[in-house]
């Protein structure tokens, strides 16, 4: 696509080397755009920072979107994964989510493989400290080692390293994560380009050589017998499973942390942002449900070798000695060795209502923010921004309409609608309850919604696409059969909507079809579509609706205070967040139906 030919002459970069960066670079790169991926040490690409897992509660949802629209996730957490599960298997499947431990050092170097062998793509060891526009439009980032690489536009990725400031007690230190230097000038470089920066905080618990716990006491948890994984393209897991382990804090441990929360920097006014809610720390959990008698931990090993312990469920900041002392409470690591101290991490992010959907900022052309820089929290949701920023920017330089997925196409669409519409001041994580069409948003039907996309845009290569259309095939041949053939005076279609019906059982029964069979994954989606047919068609009709707002757009220079009848509330809410479509708008806190219907008569004139 590019006729650059300057060594420091790209047309897209990306800043930052997590989960964000990786997913942003691989997708520019593979979408025509020559790009570098700027990041402190190729040997922390795609590092886990904190637990050594991917997918989760909706999570998995997203990861299964990421991998649909030609991503990397799901393929590097299949190859190597430690522990697969499939989470609420005993609830319906619009809420069942895969999740996986991984050996966290193979898992990035899986990565950082998979982006060497990515053609069009520069990997450059550095610090970005400034980026430099002209006119409000990006012209090029310069690094503190002092050399400038030009692009059009660029990425950013940041994670928690934007002012990073780390605390244990009263210890303070500067720094990204652990043993990482924080981003300084970065900071200050986006607020004079006129970026509002604010502050958050996230926090991580203490790992634990593996080999001073006492493992033989605790309650093991084994992952799934038939792992299923992320990927569409993987046939299987082949490699060893690992388990985990269960304990639980005991009032021993609740009364040393009470005890102590005058030297706790949630508590002494040392640390002033906002954490995460839905992953507190363990002195929060303590203050904020004092009757609970116990809090359930989880030792995750992180690697296959099981050299280390993530101790899930205990991330704090309290200072050293306390850690210590919790420790030689909690059953099974009485004499356990701390390879290092949880922390807390302050770091700056760019509220995203100053993003457009696309996830450009609104102030500067060519910007685009992704992961944490826009408030949200873990590694699947920053893979998600990554990818779309990735595909976003290289259509932009391609004078091609952004693709912006919406909040019936994709746990995506639902995410970055929120940052756009919701206002964040704590880490935004996704759950299932956040989608209002998740029976149709599942874990197993993300090819469906989104494998055209990702071959439309370049990211789908032919494999993948071969094998996307030959499981619609199949999928479109079983329910044929079933819909037309009769068994008893009814279709099988039918027998197989009733609720304790098995399609292996009625095929056995009934089937002409190929001695081979179907695949796993095509039996699941003709039962989830034969047992929940009433329901998703229903939810079809609310998505029409939903369609009739959404696709009637405002344009992005639309001046509010000029709408005659509509309430000064709404004139500055509006003009704040600048909503791209009315169905954006109506979805804004404080925006009334009567608001939207003026601003409907409006666009009419």
């Amino acid at each position: 696509m590019s006729n650059r030919t300057k060594t420091n002459d790209f047309d897209c970069i990306v800043i930052g080397g997590g989960h964000a960066g990786v997913e942003a670079a691989h997708a520019a790169a593979k979408t025509g755009a020559k790009t570098a991926l700027i990041t402190i040490s190729k040997g922390t690409i795609a590092k886990m920072s904190c637990n050594p897992a991917i997918g989760g509660l909706a999570k998995g949802q997203i990861v299964r979107e990421v991998d649909a629209l030609g991503g990397l996730m799901g393929l590097a957490i299949d190859a190597t994964g430690i522990q697969f599960r499939m989470l609420n298997l005993s609830k319906g499947p619009a809420v069942q989510s895969p999740r996986a431990q991984a050996d966290k050092y193979k898992y990035k170097d899986n990565i950082r493989t998979r982006l060497e062998e990515t053609a069009n793509l520069v990997i450059i060891e550095a610090i970005a400290s400034q980026i430099i526009t002209k006119e409000n439009k990006v012209q090029s980032v310069r690094c503190l080692n002092g050399i400038t690489y030009d692009a059009p536009v660029v990425i950013l990725t940041t994670g928690t390293f934007l002012r990073g400031l780390m605390h244990i007690g009263t210890e303070q230190i500067t720094g990204g994560r652990f043993g990482e230097p924080a981003s300084l000038e970065l900071s200050e470089s986006l607020k004079y380009i006129g970026l509002e920066l604010g502050r958050l905080k996230t926090g991580t618990p203490v790992r634990l050589d593996a080999s001073t716990v006492d493992l033989d006491k605790l309650q093991i948890q084994y992952g799934d017998v038939r792992p299923q994984p992320f990927s569409y393209m993987t046939e299987s897991i082949k490699q060893k499973q690992i388990p985990c382990w269960i304990t639980f804090t005991n009032q021993k441990i609740h009364k040393l942390i009470r005890d102590n929360l005058d030297r706790a920097p949630l508590y002494t006014g040392q640390i002033c942002s906002t954490g995460p809610r839905y992953c507190p720390s363990i002195e929060t959990k303590i203050v904020r449900f004092p009757d609970k008698k116990r809090h359930q931990v989880f030792l995750e090993p992180e690697d296959e070798n099981i050299s280390t312990i993530y101790c899930n469920g205990i991330s704090t900041s309290v200072p050293k000695d306390i850690q210590e002392q919790m420790l030689k409470l909690l059953p099974g690591t009485e004499n356990a060795r701390i390879v290092h101290y949880g922390y807390a991490i302050e770091y700056d992010y760019c509220p995203p209502v100053q993003l457009k959907p696309n996830l450009e900022t609104r102030k500067i052309s060519g910007l685009f923010l992704a992961g944490q820089i826009n408030g949200t929290s873990g590694y699947e949701e920053a893979a998600a921004q990554g990818i779309m920023a990735g595909i976003n920017a290289t259509r932009k330089i391609q004078n091609k309409e952004p693709i912006v997925l919406g909040r019936d196409q994709a746990y995506i669409g639902v995410m970055i609608d929120d940052l756009l519409t919701k206002g964040i001041d704590e880490p935004y994580r996704m759950f299932t309850s956040r989608a209002e069409y998740r029976l149709a948003l599942r874990a197993d039907n993300a090819d469906r919604r989104l494998t055209q996309i990702g071959k439309a845009v370049g990211l789908v290569d032919n494999n993948r696409w071969t094998k996307f259309q030959n499981k619609v095939e199949d999928i479109d041949e079983l329910k044929s059969y079933l819909e037309v053939t009769r068994s008893g005076g009814v279709s099988l279609w039918e027998k197989l909507r009733r609720p304790k019906s098995s399609v292996v059982e009625i095929l056995a029964d009934n089937s002409s079809l190929k001695q081979d069979g179907f695949a796993d994954d095509v039996l699941q989606a003709v039962t989830i579509d034969a047992k929940y047919e009433g329901y998703l068609h229903k939810q079809e009709r609310l998505m029409a609706g939903f369609h009739a707002l959404e696709n009637k757009k405002i344009p992005p220079d639309m001046d509010y205070y000029d709408i005659m009848h509509l309430r000064t509330e709404a004139k500055e809410k509006l003009s704040t967040f600048r909503p791209a479509t009315l169905g954006q708008a109506s979805r804004l806190g404080g925006i009334t139906p009567a608001d939207i219907t003026v601003i409907q008569i409006h666009l009419r004139r």
